[in-house]
């Protein structure tokens, strides 16, 4: 049975890794772009916060079978107030970077927050475990910008503050203070002394026996693919949001942030309300085709918005695509974890959370390059039709093996 104090803590630690993330969205780029930063180098700060995640991923987990979960976990939550508070007082666009970069490190716990569930769980009770660990990482993306942008609003009230975005970034360290002192009061060791070393995971974050462990189930490879084209497409406008409003609408940090609240709270209300219901009546695969179809429709309602004089239709582009991404993101993963047993789902929820690592890298700067050399609605364009081709995608995506067992049980021949 898994203990409630360490299951909990594990979750919030991925929570408030992911909250992190995306407390600073709103503001970030248009702090790099006051600091004489092009809008492919202020997107870039985003990619190289992901890109530290994406390497250090493997470093970490490793480092934690030699040395015990416990001192690894405490070690990031710590590094990571240094990194906040860091990226609080940032005076320069060289400072934004060293302190993006150090905190993309500290928080690449992921791989020993899983590793933690797997040795504290039997195999049949390691689904609820992953999963709470994708709930921690769900909620992560969707409260940050929302309370980031909030955050920014009262920053700009309290001049006191050393700078704009000071406010969001000492609270996440505030946060990660908290964690800290939780995990080191309720978190104990999980992997014994004598196992330490025994299996030392690859330090590569592109392991190839990882992907073809995970490829060796039905539908897995269609869903990785699917996934990287859905995340690669959000990533490009969620950096350049910000810049996005300020050249098109004239909207501050703030008006911004209120902007992101509505997401969220459309992302809330469908996840929390509609989406148990819905999956029930329609199964994952609708609902992941129906949400890229109407993410695709949404990018290409926000890429018209420059055509209009008022924020009324930026408001219901952006709640369109909140809609169809409450949809396919919870559909996706649940999807794929019915394709593997449950002795491989670590591995099968784990690359396709790598897929979705290496698209925060490339989105940004895909989204950066697009916005600077083409337009600042051609992000948006691309959006649009990437989501296009995740519908493609999912077209090719048959029930897993589990439907198919408890259809097959429901309909004997």
């Amino acid at each position: 049975m898994i203990r409630k104090a360490s299951l909990g803590t594990i979750v919030l630690t991925v929570f408030l890794d992911l909250l992190g993330f995306g407390l600073v969205v709103p503001y970030l780029p248009g702090v790099a772009r006051a600091h004489g930063a092009s809008d492919i180098v202020a997107t870039l700060l985003g990619a190289g916060y992901s890109l530290m995640q994406l390497v250090f991923v493997p470093f970490w987990g490793q480092m934690s079978d030699r040395t015990g979960r416990r001192p690894v976990l405490l070690w990031s939550i710590a590094a990571s107030i240094l990194g906040f508070l860091l990226l609080a007082n940032a005076d320069s666009l060289a400072m934004l970077f060293v302190a993006r970069l150090w905190t993309g490190v500290a928080t690449s716990n992921l791989a020993v927050a899983q590793a933690y569930i797997a040795d504290v769980t039997k195999p049949e009770e390691r689904a609820r475990g992953m999963g709470l660990i994708g709930a921690g990482i769900g909620f992560g993306f969707v409260l940050g910008p929302v309370l980031g942008g909030l955050l920014v609003g009262v920053n700009a009230h309290y001049h006191w503050l050393p700078r704009v975005g000071a406010l969001p970034a000492y609270a996440a360290a505030g946060l990660a203070t908290i964690n800290v002192a939780l995990a080191w009061r309720f978190l104990p060791e999980s992997l014994p002394a004598e196992r330490r070393g025994a299996h030392l995971r690859r330090l590569s974050p592109f392991d190839a026996s990882r992907y073809r462990a995970a490829a060796r189930f039905p539908g897995t490879s269609v869903a990785m693919a699917l996934n990287f084209v859905v995340i690669l497409s959000f990533a490009a406008m969620e950096q350049t949001f910000r810049l996005f409003t300020a050249d098109t609408f004239q909207m501050s940090d703030a008006d911004t942030g209120y902007v992101l609240g509505f997401v969220g709270l459309v992302l809330i209300v469908v996840q929390g309300l509609l989406l148990r219901p819905l999956s029930r009546a329609f199964g994952e695969r609708s609902l992941l085709r129906a949400g890229v179809s109407i993410q695709s429709l949404g990018f290409a309602a926000l890429a018209l918005t420059p055509r209009f004089d008022s924020v009324g239709p930026l408001y219901v582009a952006m709640g369109v695509i909140a809609f169809g991404s409450a949809l396919t993101s919870p559909s996706l993963s649940s999807f794929v974890s019915k394709c593997s047993d449950a002795q491989s789902q670590g591995v099968v929820l784990g690359v396709l959370q790598s897929a979705g690592a290496f698209a925060r890298v490339c989105g940004p700067a895909t989204g950066g390059v697009l916005y600077q050399t083409v337009g600042h609605s051609a992000p948006y364009v691309a959006a649009s039709l990437g989501m296009a081709l995740a519908g493609i995608l999912s077209l090719r995506l048959r029930p897993p093996a589990s439907e198919k067992s408890v259809s097959s049980a429901s309909h004997p021949t």
